[in-house]
């Protein structure tokens, strides 16, 4: 008799508002019908790091700690992006949790963020290596060898596919080769895959554009691969979770914080000179009253404490940021977290911060114009575009046509004016098996995804 298992597909981009798009959808459209199906409010802020970590842990962000997809480490004074630990998110997610149940039990991860050295048998996620002479491609994997094994028959993972200006729907596909390869061989009894494509392309050119069709078509035949493993291994043993993260929106522009803040004489420079070259402009974390850690359409506003009111009202002033949160407005949205920002801005819901601080780009940083997701003290969603006169990133935040961040929900200290908000800026949660129609709540929470996970391990 085979064992049963599960497979969880984190589908990021996903929307219910995506969803009635049927004709694009056969394999979707099936699994919606068949089984389980709930539109789900992401924690916010609904960026991806926070996002995964409630949808594993049950827990917002002000318990599990991961309050963005960066945050400003005031002990290092130093902004943390995309950093992959383990050790960062607080409490047991669910790969702990099947392991103290039951310590035999097989758990397979796939490129989830905050991944590396975690409680599972089987762990793949991008860790390139920086040498002297560049960047060498490579993943981290779990046991020692994993990553090498799976190329073998698949090839070496792309970086450049995965992120950057020429990103594209190989990488999804990728993952997905390899999660079908994992389970082929390793047959774990849960095992969770990463599936980022339709992102870029709502980004890019707007999640309202004809040109997600496409990408949401691709991510549809994704998982057509995957119910057809489920026939083959046996349609009763295997139980099938799609997941989103977030919807995404359509925006007009964006709202620089960080040059209000300057403006205001609040946020610092040094201005850093090679021999023999122009200086370029770095932010002075020690020496700057307030500063912001963009994230989409938030954005976290780190502050001494004696110039937490005058940056609150300097940000109040700015056009395109709706509302700034102080620690005691951050408890309804359960964010109050001693990593957050004293102060936390959301944009309005047509517009997104970009972290640009400088005014003249003679003087932009070493890192404006390059992909570098670590160094920035900001998510940069123009590193999905490329100056094809200078072949590098452009300057040129009005290219992003598509966001994601706020609280899906119209009331409470969200937006106090503008758009209201829709189902495009919610997930999805959808799962093979029926008899969860019986536990699933509506209004449906990221944070009570991990109770559905409980019902079929």
């Amino acid at each position: 008799m085979k064992k049963k298992i599960s497979i969880v597909l984190n589908i990021v981009g996903l929307s219910p508002k995506l969803l009635e798009k049927t004709s694009l959808l056969p394999n979707i459209t099936a699994l919606k019908k068949e089984g389980t199906y709930r539109k789900m409010t992401p924690t916010f802020p609904a960026v991806t790091c926070s996002v995964q970590a409630s949808l594993l842990t049950g827990k917002p962000p002000a318990d599990h700690g991961i309050v963005g997809n960066g945050w400003f480490d005031r002990a290092g004074m130093q902004t943390q992006f995309w950093a992959q630990e383990n050790a960062l998110v607080r409490g047991p997610r669910i790969w702990d949790i099947m392991k103290e149940r039951n310590p035999v039990s097989k758990i397979a991860v796939l490129f989830w963020q905050n991944s590396k050295y975690i409680n599972a048998d089987i762990v793949i996620t991008p860790a390139p290596m920086h040498t002297d002479k560049g960047m060498f491609e490579w993943c981290y994997s779990k046991p020692t060898g994993y990553y090498e094994q799976v190329t073998q028959k698949l090839g070496t993972f792309s970086l450049k596919d995965y992120w950057g200006p020429l990103v594209s729907v190989k990488s999804s596909q990728w993952i997905a080769q390899a999660a079908l390869q994992t389970l082929k061989q390793e047959s774990p009894d849960m095992t969770l895959v990463y599936i980022p494509h339709l992102d870029y392309i709502s980004q890019r050119q707007s999640p309202d554009s004809p040109a997600v069709e496409k990408d949401l078509g691709l991510a549809d035949q994704i998982l057509g691969k995957f119910l057809s493993f489920r026939d083959e291994y046996g349609k009763d043993d295997v139980v099938i979770f799609v997941v989103s993260e977030y919807g995404l929106t359509p925006v007009t522009g964006a709202v620089f914080p960080n040059r209000a803040l300057r403006q205001a004489g609040l946020l610092k420079v040094r201005e850093i000179a090679p021999a023999g070259q122009g200086g370029a402009e770095y932010i002075d974390f020690e020496q700057s009253s307030a500063f912001a850690v963009a994230d989409h359409q938030i954005a976290h506003i780190y502050c001494k404490k004696n110039a937490i009111a005058e940056t609150k009202k300097a940000l109040g002033q700015v056009d395109g940021i709706d509302r700034v949160l102080d620690r005691s407005e951050q408890l309804e949205l359960q964010i109050h977290h001693p990593r957050s920002g004293e102060l936390i801005a959301l944009a309005k819901p047509d517009k997104w911060f970009a972290y640009y601080y400088w005014d003249d780009n003679v003087k932009a940083p070493h890192y404006a114009r390059t992909v570098d997701i670590h160094n920035k003290p900001g998510y940069d969603p123009v590193e999905l575009f490329v100056d094809m006169k200078t072949m590098s990133i452009p300057l040129a935040p009005e290219l992003v046509k598509g966001s994601h961040g706020l609280p899906a929900r119209t009331t409470g200290v969200v937006q106090s004016g503008g758009p209201g908000r829709t189902d495009a800026h919610l997930a999805v949660m959808l799962c093979s098996d029926a008899s969860l129609n019986d536990y699933a709540p509506e209004p449906f929470s990221a944070t009570q995804f991990l109770g559905m996970l409980y019902r079929v391990i």
